[in-house]
């Protein structure tokens, strides 16, 4: 017919294939985040990573050796100060300092039908926090020789993060900690992304968070979850620990004696992060778009223990 093209077989096939690996590559392409259900801006609450200087070291007397008096000696050719109970007063300790980022949705809440030591089905209403943890690989690692001398690392090591949740009321003095409820765990996928995984605290423990670049986002996601919250709260927060490899320590006075165990009455605190939440609402019709993130005027200093117009702290739990 005139006006036709006729293509032969070879340039066919090349045509085939140049067109199977377009749709994989368009494939791969969107492979990624494309597949997930898009956020509305403003939707997620970002926190940066907080590494803070002074936290990459600290000074202690090592109790195990300085509770021992008889190690206390003036030695004749040495000067007193190199001697081991000597130097084991106000000694430094150092350590490299990671931290995640970590970003969330606005709490929600939902009923599920749970089920009951009975057998039955008991309809509650759940509160849940989807959230993601994204590791950016950057680390503060002190100087062994100065404490004042601090470099910033990029690495590609990845990061176990080990959730804790807990739920604390600061009207009631009451703390719920998260709950695995597997019954929960489908309706809330289907609600917020069927599509994407979401991770209870147990499974996020098991999981190594590999480092994202700017290029590739490798954040995990997860979902915290509690279950028989006391209606009347209407102030509290959510701490999340587990972000940050940063801890403080104290041997209490008196707490170790000499022959105890090492360590003995040793106290340990971890930087927690402290989201601030509040609930004009009532006790009998709870609903999540009562719920605010930040601390409404004149309570937060009283009862979150932060400053004014603060939504979210840094603290040591």
């Amino acid at each position: 017919m005139r006006g036709s093209v006729r293509i032969g077989w070879p340039r066919m096939v090349l045509l085939a294939l140049a067109a199977v690996m377009l749709g994989r590559f368009s494939a791969a392409a969107t492979d990624g985040q494309d597949r997930f259900r898009k956020l509305a801006p403003g939707v997620e609450t970002t926190i940066p990573p907080d590494r803070q200087p002074d936290e990459t070291h600290s000074a202690h007397d090592v109790v195990e050796i300085h509770t021992y008096p008889n190690l206390e000696w003036t030695p004749h050719f040495t000067p007193s100060d190199q001697t081991l109970f000597s130097r084991s007063a106000g000694t430094r300790f150092r350590h490299s300092l990671w931290c995640l980022e970590f970003s969330f949705k606005p709490l929600r809440m939902i009923h599920v039908d749970i089920p009951q030591p009975s057998g039955k089905m008991q309809r509650k209403l759940i509160r849940y926090l989807v959230y993601r943890v994204k590791n950016t690989g950057s680390r503060l690692v002190p100087s062994q020789d100065d404490e004042t001398a601090l470099t910033t690392e990029q690495t590609d090591l990845p990061i176990r993060f080990q959730p804790q949740f807990v739920l604390a009321s600061h009207e009631f003095d009451k703390a719920y900690l998260d709950r695995i409820i597997p019954a929960a765990m489908g309706p809330i996928q289907q609600r917020e992304d069927p599509r994407r995984t979401l991770l209870n605290t147990v499974q996020m423990a098991q999981q190594e968070i590999p480092v994202s670049s700017e290029r590739i986002d490798r954040s995990v996601w997860g979902v915290a979850t509690w279950e028989d919250v006391d209606p009347r709260i209407d102030f509290f927060s959510i701490e999340v620990q587990g972000l940050t490899n940063a801890y403080r320590w104290v041997d209490p006075p008196g707490a170790y004696q000499a022959g105890d165990p090492p360590g003995k009455g040793r106290r340990f605190t971890h930087k927690t992060l402290q989201l601030n939440f509040w609930r004009p609402g009532d006790r009998y019709l709870e609903h999540e778009k009562e719920i605010r993130f930040g601390t409404p005027e004149g309570t937060a200093e009283k009862l979150y223990g932060v400053k004014e117009g603060v939504d979210y702290a840094w603290v040591y739990r």
